[in-house]
């Protein structure tokens, strides 16, 4: 009879003892056991989904012996304050119920990606040298507009001084560095490979080191070429020379399209951040944002968060086997995590669920009524940008000034307009992507690390998820609790009947206007 381990309950057993480790063992999955006994390193783990990372590890890894957390010191705040601070988050609540003493596994290391070795200290450098087994390099500066210079030294050089590092480690099983699935997004069809890149990276770092901020700034159109912004080119760039500069270590290039609230784990629709969407459906939420520049048909691939992290987790057991290979993959594999070739959603059908979402949690903070308006032709928004945000702002500013105070609506929809113009070209242009590695990831996984490690994205219901995301921003981001639902309601209410008067005294005005000029004429 052959013994079924994937879905034993762990039992208690003597610790310290051959039985327990045997145990052990026999307990866990083939994912759980690759990461038993295993010194992990993270980078980028005070972000949105090195948190969620960090998490995953402690909690459904329980053999993880360390992670090593690289962590830049910010103004006013060390090392391990920023950490103290991450594990105050509302997503650590279920490990330290279940795992009280998890901080035991938890090292801190300072770092900066920004500065040559990655400002390691020596001694620091040695340690991980000699304990490191797994890497995950998540760090990276996400701003769509980003200078140039900085953004080459976080998402370019630091990549590149952490690879010298990882060549040093003896025992390094596997490195994973974390892409973004729009790095070929000038591209209307993106396959899970390397794509030529002409550009010379050293000739390249020279002439960034050379010229001016604002030198760089004009001849950045140039520098860029089909790409929409900073951070795109420079994670292009990252995997060209990353490929280039990578044999005989042990690594892979992990793509996450764009990465939303959790989905179910640890809690469901948690999130830190307003980039991308989370930004504009606030924006449309609380009545600010009126109008947008996208194009309804082209597709919205959103990733939840934790089921990003299950993927990533698993793939690096998988491309650690990979490599034991002989001869090993001649480049290193590729994992577009996607959700448009599996379980599509556009932005027409995004945005259409959310007001309806809104409907059901609308937000206690809003301005106005929300009413939202797609338009996928550049003039046609100017238009109704100009009647909807830009006129109304003016004449509210105006009425401060009457009223002895300090005109600001304008400058708040200034902010509007630079937070939209950073994610227009995400929601006007098509790409399909093709996600064959990562669907074979899924394929080849076990049924018990589906069901700890659950990634694939044709499971995903929309409707539900989509229900959540909208109470998370409202939870989370906005801070409103659920007992305000029902004033928020009744603010609501009050803001329809408000638009529709307004609406009625726009109309009458505007028929009088036309009247009247008929009349003269």
């Amino acid at each position: 009879m052959t013994l079924n381990t994937e879905n034993v309950t762990i039992m208690e057993s003597p610790k310290g003892t051959a039985v327990h480790a045997l145990l052990n063992q026999t307990q866990l999955t083939r994912v759980q056991k690759f990461y038993d006994a295993k010194h992990i390193m993270i980078t980028g783990a005070t972000g949105f989904v090195g948190k969620i990372l960090i998490e995953k590890l402690l909690r459904s890894c329980p053999g993880v012996e360390k992670l090593y957390l690289l962590v830049r010191q910010k103004k006013g705040k060390d090392v391990f304050e920023r950490i103290d601070q991450v594990f105050q988050e509302p997503i650590f609540d279920r490990l330290k119920e279940q795992q009280p003493k998890f901080r035991h596994k938890v090292m801190v290391v300072s770092a900066d990606f920004e500065q040559p070795g990655l400002g390691l200290a020596v001694t620091d450098r040695q340690m991980l040298i000699g304990k490191i087994n797994i890497i995950f390099h998540g760090a990276a500066t996400v701003k769509f507009d980003e200078h140039l210079r900085k953004a080459i030294n976080i998402n370019v050089r630091g990549p590149l001084n952490l690879l010298k590092l990882a060549r040093e480690m003896k025992n390094l099983d596997v490195l994973m560095h974390v892409s973004t699935a729009f790095s070929n997004c000038h591209l209307s069809h993106v396959e899970e490979k390397f794509y030529t890149f002409d550009d010379d990276c050293q000739k390249l770092f020279e002439i960034i080191d050379k010229l001016s901020l604002q030198e760089i700034e004009d001849l950045l159109p140039g520098i860029l070429k089909g790409w929409p912004n900073t951070y795109t080119f420079t994670k292009a760039l990252a995997e060209k020379e990353l490929r280039a500069n990578a044999s005989g270590i042990p690594i892979a290039i992990f793509r996450p399209a764009i990465v939303v609230s959790t989905y179910k784990e640890p809690i469901s629709s948690w999130l830190d951040n307003t980039y991308g969407p989370t930004g504009v459906t606030i924006g449309f939420g609380t009545g600010v944002l009126r109008v947008l520049h996208c194009n309804p048909e082209v597709s919205a691939d959103l990733v939840p968060v934790d089921s990003l992290v299950n993927c990533l987790v698993v793939a690096a057991e998988r491309v650690h086997a990979t490599y034991k290979m002989r001869p090993p993959p001649p480049d290193p594999p590729i994992f577009n995590y996607v959700s448009s070739p599996d379980n599509r959603i556009t932005w027409g059908q995004y945005i259409i669920k959310s007001i309806d979402s809104f409907e059901q949690y609308p937000m206690l903070n809003a301005v106005w009524y929300p009413t939202f308006t797609l338009t996928k032709y550049a003039l046609l928004y100017n238009i109704y940008d100009f009647f909807l945000h830009v006129a109304p702002a003016a004449f509210l500013d105006v009425l401060m000034l009457c009223a002895g105070k300090k005109p600001k609506i304008l400058k708040i929809y200034k902010k509007v307009h630079k937070m939209c113009a950073v994610v227009v070209y995400f929601l006007t242009h098509q790409i399909t992507f093709c996600n064959k590695n990562t669907q074979e990831l899924w394929s080849f996984t076990s049924d018990g690390d589906k069901e700890i490690f659950p990634f694939n994205m044709q499971d995903l219901n929309w409707d539900e998820y989509l229900d959540s995301y909208l109470v998370g921003i409202r939870r989370y981001l906005c801070n409103e609790t659920d007992d305000m639902l029902c004033q928020a309601k009744i603010k609501r209410r009050r803001l329809y009947y408000l638009h529709q008067i307004m609406k009625i005294i726009l109309c009458t005005l505007f028929v009088f206007t036309l009247w009247s000029s008929f009349n003269l004429w």
